[in-house]
């Protein structure tokens, strides 16, 4: 059997940072992140990075480890996180693993099936060429003629993953729905125990969300993304499409009012909120505590631990 691992997943703003914390305190565990931000350095207050302090001594992992200028992927995440966790086991301690990017932790459970092909390869580079100079619709039609099912499955110009599915052929002669096909017929590297987060009442959601905003710009988001701007990360870095960041961005270059960048940044914040629901939802293991308040954290607390007993995980 593979190794069990804790997820604490849930929506933004919903204290799965604290959770996680407390957890690994009484259980004797380590925090591995799976938040496709927080691993940037000097991205600390738009990704809510936890803080020396919020980590209580907490050993923490994946956060702070990539320069923004680079192009980070999740198969290269998947396989650097699966180091740590690894690790962590072999330290006899417990992997918590923590954060709301849903495609991230799903490759570091799944622990393989990515096939060959990366940002700036050849074949990239040459089917992003045909792309500018041919247009999409040939790429696509392309696409359609090997690949059927993944054609059908994706819009004509979606410019990223048309060509990843073309890439992924061109290097490995497979289409990229047989590959998915065959690797979900892999076991998983580990076994997820998962706990879920989220406030009962959606308009309390929506309130957190907002104060989460308001304390990040207290806490200088602004200039936190100017620092980042003037150490030389270019704006159409990865890194800086992130929300908040390429909302303060617009500001900090005239297009909008501080004013209207925060009000954007809130309202995305709440839709990727409920992105992140409607996708852990179709989850049907996951054990949720659904909040009431900002103040029952040890009620979730004490939640988690039980159902960890009962799965003979503590």
């Amino acid at each position: 059997m593979p190794p069990k691992v804790v997820c604490i997943v849930g929506p933004t703003g919903c204290g799965k940072t604290g959770l996680g914390v407390a957890l690994a305190e009484r259980l004797g565990g380590e925090v591995v992140s799976c938040d496709s931000m927080q691993l940037y350095r000097g991205m600390v207050i738009g990704t809510a990075a936890p803080t020396e302090a919020e980590r209580r001594d907490v050993p923490h992992h994946m956060v702070g480890v990539i320069d923004p200028r680079e192009d980070y992927s999740v198969a290269r995440y998947a396989a650097d996180a699966a180091e740590c966790v690894d690790a962590i086991l072999a330290r006899g301690r417990l992997p918590i693993l923590v954060g709301g990017t849903g495609l991230y932790l799903d490759a570091l459970l799944r622990g393989h099936g990515y096939a060959p092909g990366t940002t700036g390869g050849e074949t990239r580079r040459l089917l992003e060429r045909r792309w500018d100079n041919e247009g999409g619709e040939a790429l696509f039609a392309e696409l359609r003629s090997i690949d059927p099912e993944s054609a059908a499955a994706l819009h004509p110009n979606d410019k990223k993953r048309v060509i990843r599915a073309l890439e992924v052929y061109r290097e490995t002669g497979k289409a990229m729905s047989r590959h998915n096909a065959d690797t979900r017929l892999v076991p998983p590297r580990y076994e997820p125990v998962y706990l879920g987060l989220a406030y009962a009442d959606r308009e309390e959601m929506k309130r957190i969300i907002d104060l989460r905003v308001d304390r990040m710009v207290a806490q200088g988001l602004f200039d936190e993304v100017r620092a980042l701007v003037e150490s030389g990360v270019p704006r159409t870095a990865t890194a800086m499409q992130a929300i908040g960041y390429k909302e303060c961005l617009g500001c900090l270059s005239g297009e909008c009012t501080q004013d209207e960048a925060v009000a954007e940044i809130k309202l995305r914040s709440r839709q990727y909120a409920k992105r992140q629901l409607t996708w852990l939802r179709r989850n049907k293991d996951i054990h949720w505590f659904y909040r009431k308040n900002s103040r029952d954290l040890p009620a979730a607390l004490q939640f988690s631990t039980e159902i960890l007993t009962n799965l003979g995980v503590s």
